[in-house]
């Protein structure tokens, strides 16, 4: 499987390893109707997994375990949600064995993720996932076109601004001093490569990507990311004005490109998942902007995300 962690990390590697090869047994155990199958993404799939290490040299893994779940082309809604549900078990399982967030993303059939093709999410699993169960990546992600970082939309950038300026609010918020610095450390993160994007110079590596920027603070988010520790990089305002900063970029670069446009597509797209017009003001513009166009409102103003903006952003993240 090759190496998971950033650096030389070789118990967390082996963690990683037995975890992905235990859980995949498991799935194929369970049978599951109209299954395709399930790979490892996310860092620790690219070889940039994070890695706790402890003044005794101990390693523990600190980032999620993200599992991609394809379903057969066709697959109904319900059968979709059967796929989900046969799963959770394991999620709360493994979870309680490594120490980390075990996820199985919500299923999606190989004619969904190729209609999603160019988000930054499904381009970055083409370039590092581990099979775990049923078929193999090869065969199911044989459709969707790969593309260059460089021509990721801007829609992309808009999108992790909105989850990251949210995360930074939850943060404010939250008792939970670990939860609020790594969301700090990800605010950071997410600042800088919404500005690569904008500008097309992203890359897939943390390490490019901080060395295409050129920004200091980045770059020590970045081995922050690889190697965690209760100390957050910066304060909670420093990342604040770090993403107010790629706010205003994006905001800029989509009133020149004509992103901030409203269409009938968005405004019935919104209806129909909100059951409701939204706020007039921002009636038919995409529904991504308009959640993060909220956020930004209260990343501003310091004040928590209210409910109903919240369960908007769950919607459209």
């Amino acid at each position: 499987m090759g190496r998971f962690a950033a650096g030389d990390a070789p118990h967390a590697d082996a963690t990683v390893a037995a975890a992905v090869a235990k859980i995949g047994a498991e799935i194929d155990s369970l049978k599951v109707p109209r299954l395709l199958g399930v790979v490892l993404g996310g860092g620790y799939a690219r070889g940039e997994g994070g890695v706790f290490v402890d003044p005794d040299g101990r390693e523990r893994l600190s980032n999620d375990l993200d599992f991609y779940v394809v379903a057969e082309d066709g697959s109904t809604p319900g059968e979709l949600a059967a796929i989900n549900a046969a799963l959770a078990p394991l999620s709360e399982k493994w979870t309680a064995l490594t120490g980390v967030d075990v996820d199985f993303c919500p299923a999606k059939t190989p004619w969904r993720m190729k209609h999603d093709g160019e988000r930054v999410m499904i381009q970055e699993l083409l370039h590092g996932y581990v099979d775990a169960a049923g078929e193999k990546g090869e065969k199911m992600f044989a459709g969707i076109a790969r593309r260059e970082p460089s021509e990721f939309p801007w829609t992309e950038a808009a999108r992790l601004l909105m989850n990251r300026g949210a995360g930074l609010m939850f943060a404010m918020v939250s008792a939970d001093r670990a939860f609020a610095v790594r969301n700090v450390n990800k605010c950071v993160l997410g600042a800088g490569d919404a500005a690569l994007i904008l500008r097309r110079a992203y890359r897939w590596k943390a390490t490019e990507r901080a060395e295409a920027l050129g920004d200091a603070l980045y770059s020590a988010a970045v081995e922050w990311k690889f190697r965690p520790r209760a100390e957050a990089v910066c304060t909670w305002d420093e990342a604040r004005e770090k993403w107010l900063a790629a706010f205003d970029e994006a905001m800029e670069a989509g009133r020149a490109g004509g992103e901030l446009k409203r269409s009938v597509y968005q405004a019935a797209r919104w209806i129909a998942r909100r059951r409701s017009p939204g706020p007039l003001a921002s009636f038919g513009q995409d529904c991504t902007v308009r959640v993060l166009r909220g956020v930004a409102d209260c990343v501003r103003e310091r004040r928590p995300l209210p409910e109903p903006l919240v369960a908007d952003w769950k919607v459209f993240n």
